[in-house]
């Protein structure tokens, strides 16, 4: 009798929770409803369970009480490709969308409405809504709140050293991105070692190929990519594939297989020697600025960069000096230091090649990001645990 009554209650919570659940049953005896069983240290985000009645029937046993309610997760933004994805999770989890209007009424709303709320999905456009992620917030938020899934590469959107000391658990997209945002990179390489923005603008002044100065071939350059990622691997293959030689500075040298035989070398090497360097490193506090004013002196004169990674990464006031000595040929740019603003010196000088990020802008890779951030969260509040935990949060083996 035992046995079996303990066997039901385990398939009766697996069944029926989407949080972990671990069960410690007692049986205690019998009454007129049939035997009685006790169940304790669970862990769930909200559980209803008082004393568990079963009764039999031959040998079939049926639960007469028995309620756990899903855990709560929260949409901080909008879902646009995977709305059956998001939906699905209904069945693992309460799902809400925030209404909050700003920071100062999301946080009185976590102290309601989103008390209970265990896991998020956010969007980048949702930091018009929360602000940024930091101390302050998650000071705020309930602590029933240990996931949140970020949707992007990169994450600089939320800081981890708050998340990690609460035990939050941040999650982002490392790999969905690669190729679409290394497409976007080899095209501004292109663009820049080529002068195609110039000769676009020539062309629609009514100038016929008589303002373009002459271009250089990738073929034969040496790419010096700074930060050998995902997205810099992914450079790395393209920009081979137009016969460039590649090096790299990493955080640490990689593997032969990950580098694909692409030479790791110093920083300052790195920028001494490169005919074109390629910005694909995460922003953080440690690389803020990592393209600097010094840096821009280290480099060959007229160099070539390209940046798809984020805009602080390059002091953007440097950057426009180094243009206007010559130091630096030519750059495209996909991201800015201050977006959606930016520099107007940039943005007057032809020599730059700019887009609005639009790195991940396809059709494909927003599904694919999103159905990953949905994955990340059904992890999170199935097993515990998200499927692409950060760089600094696997580093601190805390999760």
């Amino acid at each position: 009798m035992v046995s079996a009554t303990r066997s039901l209650l385990s398939r009766a919570f697996s069944s029926r929770s989407a949080a972990r659940v671990s069960v410690c049953k007692k049986f205690i005896g019998f009454t007129s409803a049939g035997p009685v069983c006790a169940a304790a240290n669970i862990t769930s985000s909200s559980l209803n369970l008082s004393t568990t009645f079963l009764t039999s029937s031959h040998r079939f046993f049926s639960i007469s009480r028995f309620t756990m309610s899903k855990p709560h997760v929260l949409l901080l933004g909008e879902i646009t490709h995977a709305k059956a994805e998001w939906e699905a999770l209904s069945d693992v989890a309460t799902l809400s969308v925030c209404d909050s209007g700003n920071r100062e009424q999301f946080i009185k709303d976590l102290k309601s409405k989103y008390a209970d709320v265990v896991a998020v999905f956010r969007t980048f456009k949702s930091i018009a809504i929360t602000g940024r992620i930091d101390a302050d917030l998650v000071k705020e938020f309930p602590p029933t709140l240990k996931y949140v899934c970020h949707n992007g590469a990169g994450y600089d959107q939320v800081d981890v050293e708050p998340c990690l000391a609460a035990g939050i658990q941040i999650s982002n997209c490392p790999s969905t991105v690669d190729d679409a945002t290394a497409d976007v990179n080899m095209m501004l390489i292109l663009g820049a070692l080529r002068n195609f923005n110039q000769a676009a603008v020539g062309l629609r002044r009514g100038k016929w190929n008589t303002t373009t100065p002459l271009a250089n071939d990738p073929e034969g350059k040496l790419l010096g990519i700074v930060g050998m990622g995902g997205i810099g691997r992914a450079v790395k293959r393209r920009a081979e594939a137009f016969g460039m030689t590649v090096q790299y500075y990493n955080r640490r040298e990689l593997s032969p297989e990950l580098s694909g035989g692409a030479k790791y070398v110093s920083f300052d090497e790195l920028l001494a020697t490169s005919d074109v360097i390629s910005l694909n490193l995460p922003l953080n506090p440690n690389t803020r600025h990592t393209i600097n004013k010094a840096a821009f002196e280290k480099m060959k004169d007229g160099v070539v960069i390209a940046n798809t990674a984020r805009g602080a990464v390059m002091d953007e006031a440097a950057l426009v000096d180094a243009l206007a000595s010559g130091k630096v040929k030519s750059v495209g740019l996909d991201v800015y230091e201050n977006e959606p603003t930016i520099h107007p010196g940039l943005l007057s000088n032809e020599k730059v090649m700019l887009l609005p990020h639009v790195g991940t802008l396809t059709y494909e890779t927003q599904k694919k990001m999103e159905v990953q951030v949905i994955d990340n969260v059904r992890a999170a509040v199935t097993v515990g645990k998200v499927n692409t935990l950060v760089p600094e949060q696997v580093a601190a083996g805390v999760f």
